[in-house]
């Protein structure tokens, strides 16, 4: 534990984050009625932050619609869902939604492009620079980045925001 923090704090904190997902899964369950969509929501506490996500057990793409083109739709979901765990307990929420295990793929490619670009960067020794990004997708390569030994940093402003991976 850091200075200043207790067993308590920590408790504290997962009952905060616990409390952020369930007024998260009721908001979710409102919208899949309004919306006449099946999905099972889950709930989890991943690190610092609630961790909501959506599945079906059905083979159809119901849920798709709900993710959006290059995850569009599943961006806005995630910022209304945070609005409104806000609204409910004052705090802001750094809460994760995923649908249909779109952001878990996601996060697979992504750390894969920042293990790649890491090794590009180490071989030429010069700074690879990626496409632009959002704030979870940069996160994601930045960590990757990190874990290849390598550094990075994130330059433009958004929404052309792209992570710089730097050599040695």
């Amino acid at each position: 534990m850091t200075e200043g923090t207790t067993a308590t704090d920590g408790a504290d904190t997962l009952t905060r984050l616990e409390q952020e997902g369930d007024i998260a899964a009721d908001y979710l369950e409102g919208l899949l009625d309004i919306a006449d969509l099946d999905g099972d929501i889950d709930m989890d506490v991943e690190g610092d932050r609630a961790a909501v996500s959506i599945i079906s057990d059905s083979t159809s793409r119901d849920l798709q619609k709900l993710v959006g083109r290059d995850g569009e739709v599943l961006e806005a979901l995630q910022e209304l869902t945070r609005l409104a765990v806000h609204r409910e307990t004052g705090d802001r929420s750094r809460l994760m939604l995923d649908i249909a295990g779109f952001r878990a793929r996601k996060r697979e490619e992504l750390a894969d492009l920042g293990a790649r670009a890491a090794e590009e960067a180490k071989g030429s020794g010069e700074p690879v620079k990626l496409k632009p990004m959002t704030p979870f997708e940069r996160k994601v390569v930045h960590d990757a980045v990190a874990a290849a030994g390598l550094r990075s940093e994130s330059e433009g402003e958004e929404p052309e925001r792209c992570v710089v991976v730097l050599p040695v």
